[in-house]
């Protein structure tokens, strides 16, 4: 063999052994990405992370008391620190009727449980460079360019409308403030023209957007604190930057990833055993079921048309505890990252100005004050003493319509989810702020 032989023969090996490297790189990129986290959802002794196991009795009795009193039908509730889950539990049942016991793998509506889901969303988007706080929202939906604000209505009750002081921008959607309503939470005459529109009826996130594009804003953007559509403008918004369905990118990005099995839009045939009943008290202050269609939501037999990003999902205590936990360990959970800690820092930071936190604004059961505001499709607790509240400072947290509620504290490293089914209304058994109580009494040792 001369030297040009051997010449070439060396750049074939060569090329080989770069292919096989190339190769065996998509390989483990590939095996990467289809990563799934692990989590142990054994518990561990409560002693070990500070915890009085004495003293925790009284999250149980007062779990008990609730489903006892028939103040709700059943409960499901995981606590963690460190990253170790130390109660796990279920209580009552998961249907009356039927005498169904609560179990663990229970389907639950999350309702606005769904907005943090969609905030991680959105932040995976931002650190992707795909958006800034300060951008305009026309800047991702042209159809805003030239929306109004509402003024006030002339003699014969029609809307004045004015120009916006300024567009309202990302953050200010980001965090309720962009001038945006529900319609079905108040009477104002922007309020009645939602109900009129039917936005939140719209056929898909397109119909909506076009629905929204010829009503005005509610008030100046930054001035007021209002519960709104604003994170089902934010599904609009992921499926223009992702170029995929909300359904996929979540499921790609977030539910796959996490290990979230049961969490999405619908409840599939082979599921609907496990779907928690709905309940909602009637005049007599007795629980009753609520069928589709009286509350909130449908049936969740099928994929809906219109994925709300603000109150679609669907899901289970393990597999929202999973979320939850991964943005309690800073965006990462089980060898599996989500976001970088900044990015969980800036969702789970208070961005609300302080002529915001007055106490005027709020929703339900939550109201913006000292001490206590909102982040980024998050409330947030950012100085717990002057908001009456136990949790360690940055505390942030959601609820949903039929009772579902979790809070993140980055302080003492706990993770509380609870899981029930009974819609918000008069005589509510307030246990989620009631859970705080109970949870935070029992870490005698808050150091460990």
């Amino acid at each position: 063999m001369n030297n040009a032989q051997l010449s070439r023969s060396a750049r074939r090996l060569i090329t080989i052994l770069l292919l096989a490297c190339v190769s065996a790189q998509v390989h483990a990129q590939q095996a990467t990405s289809n990563t799934v986290a692990t989590f142990d959802f054994s518990p561990a002794k409560p002693e070990s992370v500070g915890f009085s196991p004495e003293r925790l009795e009284r999250l149980h009795a007062l779990m008990q008391q609730v489903v006892d009193q028939k103040q709700l039908p059943g409960v499901v509730t995981i606590l963690a620190r460190h990253g170790k889950v130390v109660d796990y539990r279920t209580y009552g049942q998961r249907d009356t009727a039927s005498g169904a016991p609560m179990t663990k793998d229970a389907i639950f509506r999350v309702f606005s449980m769904s907005k943090p889901v969609t905030g991680v969303a959105m932040m995976i988007l931002y650190e992707q460079g795909k958006w800034l706080p300060t951008d305009p929202i026309a800047k991702y939906i042209p159809e805003f360019e030239h929306l109004k604000v509402f003024k006030g209505v002339d003699a014969a009750g029609n809307m004045i409308v004015e120009e916006p002081l300024h567009p309202p921008t990302m953050q200010e959607l980001m965090s309720h403030s962009a001038g945006f309503t529900y319609g079905f939470f108040g009477s104002s005459p922007v309020d009645k023209a939602y109900q009129a529109a039917g936005v939140m009826q719209s056929k898909s996130l397109q119909e909506m957007v076009d629905k929204l594009a010829k009503l005005p804003l509610m008030y100046q953007p930054g001035t007021r604190w209002v519960y709104s559509l604003s994170m089902d403008i934010q599904g609009y918004i992921i499926e223009k930057l992702s170029g995929q369905s909300l359904p996929e990118f979540m499921q790609q990005h977030i539910f796959t990833p996490l290990g979230m099995k049961d969490t999405g839009f619908f409840v599939p045939a082979d599921k609907r055993s496990r779907f928690v009943t709905m309940y909602h008290a009637n005049d007599q202050g007795q629980l009753v079921t609520d069928e589709p269609g009286h509350g909130f939501g449908g049936d969740y037999s099928a994929p809906p048309t219109m994925p709300s990003g603000g109150g679609g999902l669907v899901s289970t205590a393990e597999d929202y505890f999973r979320f939850a936990q991964m943005l309690g360990n800073g965006g990462e959970l089980g060898g599996v990252r989500i976001l970088s800690p900044a990015a969980v820092q800036l969702m789970g930071s208070n961005h609300l100005a302080p002529n915001l936190l007055t106490g005027e604004f709020g929703i339900g059961l939550h109201t913006m004050r000292p001490g206590f505001g909102y982040g980024y499709d998050c409330a947030v607790v950012f100085d717990p003493p002057t908001a009456s509240l136990p949790d360690g400072r940055g505390t942030f947290f959601w609820d949903g319509a039929a009772g579902t509620w979790f809070w993140v504290d980055p302080t003492n490293d706990i993770v509380f989810l609870g899981m029930i089914q009974r819609l918000i209304g008069p005589d509510y058994p307030t246990v989620e702020y009631r859970s705080r109580s109970v949870v935070y009494q029992a870490l005698v040792n808050p150091k460990k």
